[in-house]
């Protein structure tokens, strides 16, 4: 790991950890400061509110030139979320800033929950539900922010969400608050 991604990742951790954003938190994993958990709630007056929402986060040698590759662990339904919960994000891809900070990665993946983007679908099926039948994309995505109770549950219960490496747990807290949009 180079000098400068370990200094930028722990400015990162520390601005989280002394004033997480609403709704979204992260941290690293226990002995890989490259490897983070992070959950974000879904927003309020969205379909995915009260969606409990499990991320992961891999930063290379050369972040924050790079940006860090994301994922949904949690199922999810949204036009620009893969099957294997990679985001279809411009930010993540090729408008990435250097200036971006963690914190700017999970607002703007819980910002794009509340405004998908249809046109650059990574789902075809949610793009095409979520133009054409709200009602039944809106049924989808409830289904799914279900599962995320269940899961954070069933985390909790059984301590499934132990670091695979040294069995510690290091699943983050959200912040309580209500979520905020970040605006484009």
């Amino acid at each position: 790991m180079s000098n400068a991604s370990k200094k930028r990742l722990l400015q990162d951790f520390q601005k989280i950890r002394l004033n997480p954003p609403d709704g979204v938190n992260a941290s690293p994993r226990k002995g890989n400061l490259m490897k983070w958990k992070a959950v974000i709630f879904g927003p309020k007056e969205t379909p995915y509110e009260d969606g409990i929402f499990m991320l992961e986060m891999n930063f290379s040698d050369q972040y924050p030139i790079k940006p860090p590759q994301v994922r949904f662990t949690s199922r999810m339904f949204h036009p620009n979320v893969y099957a294997d919960g990679t985001l279809c994000l411009d930010i993540l891809q090729g408008a990435w800033s250097p200036s971006y900070d963690i914190e700017a990665v999970l607002t703007s993946v819980q910002s794009l929950l509340d405004d998908p983007n249809p046109s650059s679908p990574a789902n075809a099926e949610a793009a095409r539900l979520f133009q054409e039948n709200r009602v039944e994309y809106n049924k989808r995505v409830h289904s799914t922010v279900e599962e995320s109770w269940k899961n954070a549950t069933m985390n909790e219960s059984s301590g499934d969400d132990k670091d695979e490496e040294d069995g510690e747990d290091s699943k983050p807290e959200p912040s309580t608050s209500r979520p905020r949009r970040l605006h484009r």
